[in-house]
C-alpha cells in the first residue's frame, strides 16, 4: 500500500516546476515590464563579470611579467642623459659598468648571481632569407636564466662564447619568423650591422601582451635578438661617454628582503657614481605589490559600480512584484478561498522573483563575456575567464533575487481572501 503514495519529493519538485512555469508565463504576459526589470540585473552581473575577468587577467599578466624580473632579483637600469648634462654626469661618474657589478659581488653578501645587458644600436638586421626590426642585446649567458626566458631549440649563449668573443646568437620567435620565415633558423648566418653571426638557439614563444607594468618596462623578447655581451662591447660601435652596460640583474639569496637589499645596492652604487643620480634600481617584488594594491582599487570601484546596478535591479524586482500583487489581488482571494495557504502564495511569489534575478543573471553573463572582450580590444587589457566570477555573480543575483522578493511574496500571502475578492 505504501508503494503506490507520491513520495512527498516528487510532489514537491511538481508543484515548483508548476510555479516556475507560471513565473515565466507572468514574465511573457508582461514583456516590457519585465525587460525593464531585467536591465538592472544584466548590468550589474555584465559588470562583475567584465571587472573580475579583466581583473584576472591583468593579475595573471603582471606575474607573467614580474617573472620575467625574477621576483627575487633587484634591476639596475642606466638613466639615459645626453649632451651637456651627460658631459656633467661623466666628471664624476664613468656610468653602469661592469665595475659596479664586480663590487656589488665582492661587498654584498646576499647577492647570489648577476647577468648584464647592452643595447646595440642597429643599422641594418638581415639574413639571406630575410629582414627584421628586431632589437639587439648583448648580455652574459646567466641572462636567459634571471629572466625566465625558455629556449625553443639549439641552444642558449655560454661562458665560451662569452670569453671567446663568439659571434653566435639566440633569437626570439618574432625575430627567427622574420629572419627566417620557411624556419630552420640554427646554423644559418645573421648580419648585425657589419657582422654576421652564426643562430645557434631560438627562444620558445612566451604568452604576454603588455610590456610595461607600473611604467617600467618589460619584456619585448620575442622580438630580440641576443649576442655575447663581451662581442657587443668589443665589436659593436657605441657612442662617446655611454654607460657600458644598460642594464644588469641581482640575483639575491633566499630569505633576504629585496627591498631592504635594494637599500644597500643603492648606497654602494651612489658612492661608487659620485652621488650622480644617473641609474636606477627597480625592486620587482615592490612594483608586483604596487600593481596588486592599483589593482585592489580598481575592483572596489568596480565591484561599487555593480553594486550600485544590482541595488538598481533588487529594487526594480520589488516594485515588480508589488506591481503584480495589485493586478493579482483578485486571483490571490481565489486561490485562498479554493484552499491555498499563505505559503502556496508566498512560495509562488518568491518563485517568480527568483525566475526574474535568474534570467536577468543568465543573460548578464553573456553581457559581461561581451563586455570584456571589448574591454580587452579597445584598450588592449588581457582577460581571463573565471568560473569562480560566474558563480559569484549568479550567487549575488540569486540572493538579490530572494532579498527583494521576500518582501512582495510575505505581503502577498498576508491578503485576507475575502477583502481580496471584494477588490477584484
Amino acid at each position: 500500500m505504501t508503494g503506490n503514495r507520491p513520495t512527498a519529493p516528487s510532489v514537491s519538485l511538481s508543484i515548483y516546476l508548476d510555479g516556475i512555469k507560471q513565473a515565466f508565463d507572468e514574465m511573457r504576459h508582461h514583456k516590457l515590464r519585465t525587460l525593464l526589470t531585467l536591465l538592472g540585473m544584466i548590468f550589474g552581473v555584465g559588470a562583475v563579470i567584465a571587472m573580475l575577468s579583466v581583473g584576472e587577467g591583468a593579475e595573471r599578466e603582471a606575474l607573467k611579467m614580474i617573472e620575467s624580473m625574477g621576483v627575487n632579483n633587484l634591476v639596475v637600469n642606466a638613466r639615459a642623459t645626453e649632451g651637456e648634462a651627460l658631459k656633467s654626469v661623466r666628471e664624476h661618474s664613468v656610468g653602469l659598468s661592469l665595475r659596479d657589478i664586480d663590487s656589488a659581488t665582492d661587498t654584498l653578501p646576499f647577492v647570489e648571481n648577476w647577468s648584464a645587458e647592452k643595447n646595440v644600436k642597429v643599422f641594418s638586421l638581415f639574413s639571406l632569407k630575410g629582414r627584421s626590426d628586431a632589437k639587439v642585446l648583448g648580455v652574459t649567458p646567466s641572462y636567459f636564466d634571471l629572466s625566465a626566458l625558455d629556449l625553443g631549440e639549439g641552444r642558449r649563449l655560454n661562458q665560451l662564447d662569452e670569453s671567446h668573443f663568439q659571434q653566435v646568437t639566440v633569437l626570439g620567435p618574432e625575430a627567427a619568423q622574420s629572419l627566417f620565415p620557411q624556419g630552420n633558423a640554427i646554423g644559418s648566418l645573421v648580419k648585425v650591422n657589419h657582422q654576421w653571426f652564426t643562430v645557434v638557439g631560438v627562444l620558445s614563444e612566451k604568452e604576454g601582451t603588455k610590456s610595461t607594468i607600473q611604467g617600467v618596462k618589460l619584456g619585448g623578447e620575442r622580438n630580440q635578438v641576443f649576442i655575447p655581451l663581451s662581442t657587443a662591447l668589443k665589436k659593436m660601435q657605441f657612442k662617446h661617454l655611454e654607460d657600458e652596460l644598460d642594464s644588469f640583474k641581482l640575483a639575491l639569496v633566499d630569505g633576504v628582503d629585496p627591498t631592504l637589499a635594494s637599500k644597500s645596492l643603492q648606497h654602494l652604487l651612489n658612492r661608487r657614481h659620485g652621488g650622480e643620480k644617473d641609474f636606477d634600481v627597480v625592486v620587482p617584488a615592490d612594483l608586483l605589490a604596487q600593481h596588486q594594491k592599483t589593482q585592489q582599487i580598481f575592483n572596489i570601484v568596480m565591484a561599487c559600480v555593480a553594486g550600485i546596478s544590482l541595488l538598481v535591479g533588487g529594487i526594480g524586482i520589488m516594485n515588480i512584484m508589488l506591481a503584480t500583487i495589485l493586478e493579482r489581488t483578485g486571483e490571490i482571494g481565489l486561490l485562498r478561498a479554493l484552499g491555498a495557504k499563505r505559503k502556496d502564495i508566498a512560495r509562488q511569489f518568491l518563485i517568480e522573483s527568483i525566475a526574474i534575478s535568474a534570467t536577468g543573471g543568465i543573460i548578464g553573463i553573456g553581457v559581461g563575456l561581451l563586455l570584456a572582450l571589448v574591454i580587452s580590444s579597445a584598450a588592449g587589457w588581457p582577460v581571463a575567464w573565471s568560473p569562480f566570477a560566474i558563480i559569484l555573480a549568479l550567487g549575488v543575483c540569486m540572493t538579490i533575487g530572494v532579498g527583494f522578493g521576500l518582501y512582495p511574496a510575505k505581503k502577498a500571502a498576508k491578503l485576507d481572501p475575502i477583502v481580496a475578492l471584494q477588490r477584484d
